[in-house]
């Protein structure tokens, strides 16, 4: 059986994409068999950094260990049977097409609630949630009161992801492993920061997931992007040597694959 990684966040811009991009790819690149799919059916960014990777790697003439992509199925609307949602049988075909030939399958969501969403984080063994390191953000695991020192209560993503484990528990699968990334995050202690990290750490103990660095605000990210490369690839493509930026990139991203102690990976990188 793979091993299924959902990236997801009820909210965009949080970084689930990059987050998404890098994970499968360090995983390729590691040697392990690795399938994405991107069920955020309009944007599509994931979907779009996979035909970038095999544009640039075709016209450059190189090949590098890379996640394969895969579209979502179409299906017949009159094989559904009575009561059965056509994206429950879009996403399940496509996990079970995908799983005999997977170590990993790498599932990047939507940043808002969708039945695909939905359907996709009952099936994560691993969920990964990106969080800009703001309140903004976190009002979308929990309520806070005015000073930001006490937990009112959990929010509407957080009881999206209860329902899954519900879900999860019924059908006698193991629980989620749940981890929130902590990205963007400013270099200087501030008290914002501060807080964020108590609130966190304390919403974590009460509702079950682990807290793991992210990615800092860099622009190496959004410049790969055209090419569909990621910070593991720059020295495969001719850069001889990587600035500090990018080698405390490099850093962050082995931190956060080491952080998610995914079976049978071990960090070489």
């Amino acid at each position: 059986m793979a091993h299924i990684i959902v990236v997801g966040n009820e909210k965009g811009g949080a970084g689930k994409s990059t987050v998404s991009m890098h994970v499968a790819t360090a995983l390729a690149r590691m040697g392990h068999k690795v399938s994405a799919l991107d069920l955020d059916l309009r944007q599509k960014t994931f979907g779009r950094y996979a035909a970038n990777r095999a544009g640039f790697l075709a016209s450059a003439e190189k090949s590098l260990p890379s996640a394969s992509y895969h579209e979502l199925p179409e299906v017949d609307q009159a094989s559904l049977q009575p009561g059965e949602n056509v994206y429950d049988r879009r996403l399940s075909e496509a996990v079970a097409d995908l799983e005999p030939d997977s170590d990993f399958i790498v599932i990047d969501c939507p940043g808002s609630h969708t039945r695909l969403s939905q359907v996709a984080h009952s099936l994560a063994d691993t969920l990964i949630t990106p969080l800009n390191d703001s309140f903004v953000d976190f009002d979308l695991l929990a309520h806070v009161d005015a000073e930001a020192d006490k937990i009112v209560g959990p929010s509407v993503y957080s009881e999206m992801v209860w329902n899954a484990r519900q879900l999860r528990a019924q059908a006698g699968l193991k629980p989620i492993d749940w981890i929130v990334l902590r990205n963007r995050m400013g270099a200087q202690q501030m008290v914002n920061k501060e807080k964020m990290g108590r609130a966190l750490d304390a919403l974590a103990k009460r509702i079950g997931f682990r807290v793991a660095p992210g990615f800092h605000e860099r622009v190496i990210f959004r410049e790969l992007f055209p090419r569909g490369l990621t910070l593991l690839d720059l020295k495969d493509i001719g850069v001889k040597q990587l600035n500090i930026s990018n080698v405390a990139a490099r850093q962050e991203l082995r931190d956060l694959i080491k952080s998610l102690n995914l079976p049978g990976v071990e960090v070489n990188f």
